[in-house]
């Protein structure tokens, strides 16, 4: 069984750095971002997203512990609202790699949605790269549904004259 306490600040400066770094690292594998820039934006984003840290408003990050009590993990939250709806936002879920296909996701998620039904909320959505297979299977097995697809072909340009 795993519990979510709330991050200390030192957890979240240690936190911020690693996340900002490794944001920037998928935006650039998906395609998305240049890697010039990519962690300045993924910095911009982070500030927009948190601008007093953990005192941001309706923003609620976790380390995810099990009962030895070793942290596991983090969760990031967020109650947020789209048009009329107002629900929850899971901005990121990391498992440390050594903790990985133990069950601590699946619990996580499950503690998480605990922790949105106190806010008064009964949707969770969250993101997901479409590279991330294994995250994909994981939302999936306890009850997420793909509501939104992006998709995109890489074509070989090599030897392509164009037509003047």
């Amino acid at each position: 069984m795993v519990h979510l306490i709330p991050m200390t600040e030192g957890e979240f400066q240690v936190y911020h750095q690693t996340a900002a770094r490794e944001y920037a690292e998928e935006h650039v594998k998906a395609g998305n971002w240049h890697p010039d820039d990519a962690l300045e934006k993924s910095e911009k984003e982070f500030q927009s997203y948190l601008p007093d840290g953990l005192a941001t408003p309706n923003q609620y990050l976790y380390m995810i512990e099990d009962e030895t009590p070793a942290k596991v993990g983090l969760i990031w939250l967020a109650a947020t609202n789209q048009g009329a709806q107002r629900f929850a936002f899971i901005y990121d879920f990391v498992i440390y790699e050594s903790f990985r296909r133990k069950g601590y996701g699946q619990q996580a998620l499950l503690a998480a949605e605990e922790k949105v039904k106190a806010l008064s909320l009964d949707t969770i959505s969250l993101h997901v790269f479409g590279h991330n297979r294994a995250a994909i299977a994981l939302y999936e097995k306890v009850g997420y549904e793909i509501t939104n697809i992006q998709m995109s072909k890489k074509l070989d340009t090599a030897g392509y004259i164009q037509n003047p």
